[in-house]
């Protein structure tokens, strides 16, 4: 359906322009608590699926919103309608609804036994719909129910993200406050913003709480996560943010590392995921054998003829390449590390830092 230019307006301020700094919605804070909703709304909206959206935006409409707390707590029901962009399948259109009204979902045998078509003629002749830019939207009894106080954000776990925190004053909370929570990584001015929320200034006047950790298995285990304290939110929110674009089998490297190495605390860790590329990982293997095997056969570095395959010493030659780069095997597989600093001064020292000072050592030397 295409937007007439008011409606185009309308759809552009709502959802592009932003919100009247200090208007409906925003409390004492003002342009931080605007600021704070239009961050968490992003989040919200982010994971919907087209479907979703479609609802969002059909009852946005449908219910005149211009309250970003209306419109974040929209985004906890809207789920619950049903929309109609397409009129010419009938079947799929019945399925749809019996899909929203279950909730969201259904058993396979269910959803296949549902008279698609009958369920959509019910739905339309029923009445109660509403025509929008966006689909015609049947509300099916939906509330807009105050799951947002305007205040305490609702806890929203998201893709992408490794802790959730409940933070609060070392002082303890104001009357009528509620704790606020902190999605790690996140940007600096989003923490700043919740610590305004609360009353503070400064991370040391922070008491937190893990209300969900999502960290690799082993980084969790080598810190004190559960103890730690408002001084460590920067490293602890640096140190998430360079693990968030590891993929999958750069997670299996790190917890690997992280049983070799030992880190202590969370600067450590943050080294070791720096220095990643410094250690030669392969999963799985547990034996010497294993290990000459993949070398030999998979490892790129030999030209591995299968008719010779009974003469190769598999097991010798793992043990040989083991002592040589000082590895070990663990759960994970084989680890080893090649850097040219020891790993003490690896997880301690920044290599640029100490790259930089040698050579300007070398260059005093050679003058």
């Amino acid at each position: 359906m295409e937007l007439s230019k008011g409606e185009q307006k309308e759809y552009d301020t709502i959802f592009y322009e932003g919100y009247p700094v200090g208007g409906a919605g925003a409390d004492d804070d003002g342009p931080i608590q605007n600021g704070h909703q239009l961050d968490y709304l992003a989040k919200r909206l982010d994971g919907f699926c087209s479907g979703e959206v479609s609802q969002f935006q059909a009852m946005a409409h449908k219910l005149g919103l211009n309250d970003i707390t209306d419109f974040i707590n929209l985004t906890y029901c809207c789920q619950r309608t049903t929309v109609i962009t397409d009129f010419s399948d009938l079947e799929q259109i019945g399925k749809n609804h019996a899909i929203t009204m279950n909730g969201g979902a259904m058993p396979m045998d269910q959803y296949q036994a549902v008279d698609g078509r009958k369920d959509a003629l019910q739905l339309i002749q029923g009445g109660g719909e509403t025509v929008t830019p966006f689909g015609v939207v049947y509300d099916n009894g939906m509330k807009l129910e105050p799951v947002y106080n305007g205040h305490q954000f609702p806890v929203y776990p998201y893709d992408g993200l490794f802790m959730v925190l409940e933070v609060t004053p070392k002082r303890g909370l104001a009357e009528g406050k509620n704790p606020e929570y902190l999605y790690l990584p996140a940007a600096e001015h989003q923490i700043e913003r919740t610590l305004l929320r609360i009353g503070v200034t400064s991370p040391h006047d922070v008491q937190i709480r893990i209300d969900c950790n999502e960290l690799p298995e082993k980084v969790d285990k080598a810190l004190d996560i559960e103890h730690l304290s408002g001084d460590d939110l920067p490293a602890l929110n640096r140190m998430c943010r360079v693990i968030e674009p590891l993929t999958e089998a750069d997670m299996e490297k790190l917890n690997a590392v992280v049983l070799m190495a030992g880190p202590r605390d969370i600067d450590e860790v943050y080294a070791l995921v720096q220095n990643l590329d410094q250690f030669d990982f392969v999963p799985c293997v547990q034996t010497p054998e294993e290990y000459g095997r993949y070398m030999i056969q998979e490892s790129g570095r030999f030209e591995f003829d299968e008719n010779l395959d009974s003469f190769y010493n598999y097991k010798q030659y793992g043990e040989q390449q083991l002592q040589l780069e000082d590895g070990q095997f663990n759960e994970y597989g084989y680890v080893a590390y090649h850097g040219t600093m020891s790993l003490e001064e690896l997880m301690t020292e920044d290599p640029t830092e100490k790259y930089q000072r040698e050579q300007g050592h070398q260059m005093g030397g050679l003058c």
